[in-house]
């Protein structure tokens, strides 16, 4: 029987509603890459199939969450939307993850997070905030159900995950035109829908991103296009300042800017303009899949991987929920160093 990677990764080792967290074994940043020795095995990672049983189970205990199709893949596959709308009047938080098919542990992250809101471990956090989880946006991608060769990729497993959705686009680079069917989903049934107030891109980087001489395990940007309003740019500022916060501090979490550019066709730059939301990009280390050696990380990286996601949504929420992302520091930002890659 298949294992849950999240529940694995995390059993005993994480209670949200504690400030302390186990720390893993290895130093900041340091998992194993793959170097050709890793193993790289999608075959623990949840299948589509697999996340939509465990949201409907989820679904089915849970008496504040409302599960939703939003729309569809370019294979027909649904595209889900987790809700916890307590109190339409309170401020809400969207989490968003695989627009990237090969970028799986936020989104096991993300299950994982769902069902701790589901146990009492966010202690009543939802009578503050309303939380939207958009889990998998590019199921084709993520199950290697594409129209174009994965043959050159390293995995093994039950399948190949991809970055492209099944016609080859780059789901973010699409939030301009909206032409594919996934960012029409978004866009026209969660963003244009509900009003949300402050959004999370869970995304994965390569392997070899450095700040100050240590591996990241990830790294955060907030809006840079000119076109942002300046009270949705301080905003994103205060959302990075609580993860900052949250991760750096672990001890295991060792964050760095990232250098990502100004086009409005990726979500954190045009979700910004275009709706006023306060938008933060999270590039967690390595990736599930790829054909480039250097982009993923072996097993033993998993479960810091995750363990980060869920840090990341569980301070976001609390912070948001108790008002005290209004207060953020965001002065880091000044000082917080832009990653370099290890091998330059």
């Amino acid at each position: 029987m298949r294992k849950s990677l999240a529940a694995a990764a995390l059993a005993g080792a994480l209670t949200i509603s504690s400030v302390a967290v186990a720390t893993p074994s290895f130093g900041v940043g340091e998992g194993p890459g793959y170097n050709g020795n890793e193993t790289i095995n999608t075959s623990i990672l949840r299948t589509y199939d697999e996340m939509v049983d465990y949201l409907k189970t989820q679904d089915a205990k849970q008496d504040a969450m409302e599960l939703e199709v939003i729309g569809q893949s370019v294979k027909g596959r649904d595209l889900y939307l987790a809700k916890y709308i307590t109190n339409p009047d309170n401020p809400t938080i969207l989490f968003l993850t695989q627009q990237h098919g090969n970028e799986q542990l936020t989104t096991e992250g993300a299950l994982e997070f769902i069902k701790h809101l589901g146990t009492g471990k966010t202690g009543g956090v939802l009578d503050g905030v309303n939380v939207l989880v958009v889990p998998m946006l590019n199921p084709d991608g993520a199950m290697g159900d594409v129209d174009f060769s994965l043959d050159d990729y390293i995995a093994s497993g039950d399948r190949h995950l991809t970055r492209y959705n099944a016609v080859g686009v780059d789901l973010n680079r699409d939030h301009v035109d909206k032409i594919q069917p996934e960012t029409q989903a978004l866009h026209n049934n969660v963003m244009a829908k509900y009003d949300i107030d402050y959004m999370i891109d869970l995304h994965h980087q390569g392997t070899s991103s450095e700040r100050d001489g240590e591996l990241v395990s990830g790294s955060i940007l907030h809006p840079t296009t000119q076109n942002v309003a300046p009270e949705v740019l301080e905003g994103s500022k205060q959302l990075g300042a609580v993860v900052f916060d949250a991760v750096d501090s672990t001890g295991w979490g060792h964050l760095g800017k990232y250098a990502g550019g100004s086009a409005e066709t990726i979500s954190r730059n045009g979700i910004a303009v275009e709706y006023g939301i306060s938008t933060l990009l999270f590039e967690m280390r390595g990736m599930s899949d790829h054909f480039n050696e250097g982009a993923v990380l072996g097993q033993k990286s998993n479960g810091y991987l995750i363990k980060q996601t869920v840090t990341t949504l569980d301070a976001t929420v609390r912070a948001i929920a108790d008002g005290s992302i209004k207060t953020a520091d965001t002065s880091f930002w000044d000082t917080l160093a832009t990653q370099t890659n290890r091998s330059e």
